[in-house]
């Protein structure tokens, strides 16, 4: 549980003074009528900060932590599945088609994506329009602008990633049907966004806030993908590669300053995350101040799995749910630290000391899953990564962690590899290496770079990505 929530003054946002990790929480946005003081600047900017955390309404679940966004990521990639475990999880296939790669256009988990992201650009757009006519000076208004256009352009991000090919909407008032842009023209605007509002954003590390430092590990993120996003394929099927951005995106990585390692692995999981020295850019969570969609813990474990957590089963709902795809525990090493990340074997009853039982037989979580459309309740390695405490509720209090600085030091060294410097990458990786308890070789290679990759941002919504 968070004890440290304060509010956050834009007068803060706006300036390069010290380090402030207070979270501040927010929960909706004010009618169209308010916002013309400073103060109620305030409380609109931090509604549009609110939709980061998704919603559910009766079209769709859109959490970016969970249902169905996350999902969607995680379950077209090499690292994540959820299997029908008859009768649960069969859902219209819906996770089926995505480990598959034949995805339907109704697929509930596609259309959570989709609002998800085009939820919270109408959001920052509305609050863009209410910023123009509100009570500050012109350059009060830049200033607050280039948060909310940062937010933004993580949004279309997301939307250029997913999907390509999508609308862009900017301006509050226009009504007119939007076109769609191709993927190429949507991530010039990405570029040029972050380019545009880079000075105006504030250069002090404000958790939860998108500041200097998120905006450049956003831009490396973008130009790390760029041959794949400006890749054309024309009516007929004639292809146009990309331009690839290598040498810009390690710029980008240079910039982001004031972060560091964590010692501990699993410092930037626990449920106090925010004390994080490595994490750039989090979704704060608190379910005493009324937060939704943190609860990816209780989709993934057994059922009975509270009985390993608590001597006494105190431990909320679970749904026997996502789990690791076969081949992912055994591509760890043992002595990697970051397998704890996944749990795996027999689960023992604290009450008695005994295996739990579950209706297929002992809880003992295999790797391997024998059949997905009709998976027994003990296979697949369970998500494990976020701390785990026995007076929780269903609505986690961790943070959800959007970016860490461990992503900045692998992009950074992706792109020495392409560039032909490999050299220069292998101290770059060493530091996540020996932090996981691994030494490393002397020649590293893309290959190499891929595992590493799956291995260090396991469950994290980014292999799918990486992928690609």
């Amino acid at each position: 549980m968070k004890k440290i929530l304060t509010s956050v003054s834009l007068a803060v946002l706006i300036t390069a003074a010290c380090t402030n990790l207070d979270e501040t929480l927010y929960s909706t946005l004010e009618s169209s009528d308010y916002g013309k003081t400073a103060a109620e600047i305030e409380t609109i900017v931090g509604g549009a900060y609110a939709k980061l955390r998704g919603f559910r309404d009766n079209t769709s679940i859109s959490y970016p932590s969970c249902e169905y966004v996350f999902f969607l990521s995680e379950c077209a990639s090499d690292e994540m599945c959820i299997p029908f475990r008859p009768p649960d999880w069969q859902d219209s296939w819906r996770y089926l088609e995505a480990e598959y790669h034949v995805v339907t256009p109704n697929n509930a988990m596609v259309l959570a994506a989709w609002r998800y992201n085009y939820t919270g650009i109408a959001a920052v757009n509305k609050v863009i329009f209410q910023v123009d006519q509100s009570t500050q000076t012109d350059e009060e208004k830049a200033l607050i602008k280039a948060e909310l256009r940062g937010l933004r352009a993580y949004y279309y991000y997301n939307l250029l990633d997913f999907f390509g090919n999508v609308p862009l909407v900017i301006d509050f008032g226009d009504t007119t049907q939007p076109a769609t842009s191709p993927r190429a023209d949507v991530f010039a605007f990405v570029e040029s966004e972050l380019l545009d509002i880079m000075d105006d954003l504030p250069e002090t590390i404000i958790y939860g806030r998108f500041t200097r430092n998120v905006g450049y590990t956003l831009l490396a993120r973008l130009y790390l993908n760029a041959e794949v996003f400006t890749t054309v394929v024309n009516e007929t099927g004639i292809v146009t590669p990309g331009t690839p951005r290598w040498q810009e995106c390690i710029d980008a990585c240079d910039k982001v300053t004031g972060y560091v390692l964590e010692a501990d692995y699993f410092a930037n999981f626990l449920t106090e995350n925010q004390y994080s020295g490595e994490i750039i850019f989090a979704i704060p969570y608190d379910h005493t101040e009324g937060t939704v969609g943190n609860y990816m813990a209780s989709c993934t474990y057994h059922y009975n799995q509270r009985l390993a957590f608590s001597p006494i089963g105190q431990w909320p709902w679970s749904a026997n749910g996502p789990c690791g795809q076969p081949g992912l525990w055994s591509s760890f090493d043992d002595k990697d630290v970051r397998k704890k990340s996944m749990l795996e074997g027999e689960q023992i009853d604290l009450s008695t000391g005994a295996v739990i039982t579950t209706r297929d037989g002992p809880l003992i979580h295999t790797e391997n899953i024998g059949f997905f459309m009709n998976a027994m309740q003990y296979e697949g390695v369970r998500l494990h990564k976020y701390e785990v405490k026995t007076d929780e509720v269903t609505e986690r209090d961790h943070d959800w962690v959007v970016m860490r600085y461990a992503e900045v030091l692998l992009m950074k060294a992706e792109c020495l590899i392409r560039l032909g410097a490999p050299a220069l990458a292998r101290p770059l990786m060493a530091q996540i290496r020996t932090r996981a308890g691994l030494e490393t070789p002397e020649n590293v290679d893309l290959e190499f770079l891929d595992d590493e990759l799956m291995r260090e941002f396991v469950f994290e919504g980014h292999r799918r990505t990486d992928n690609i």
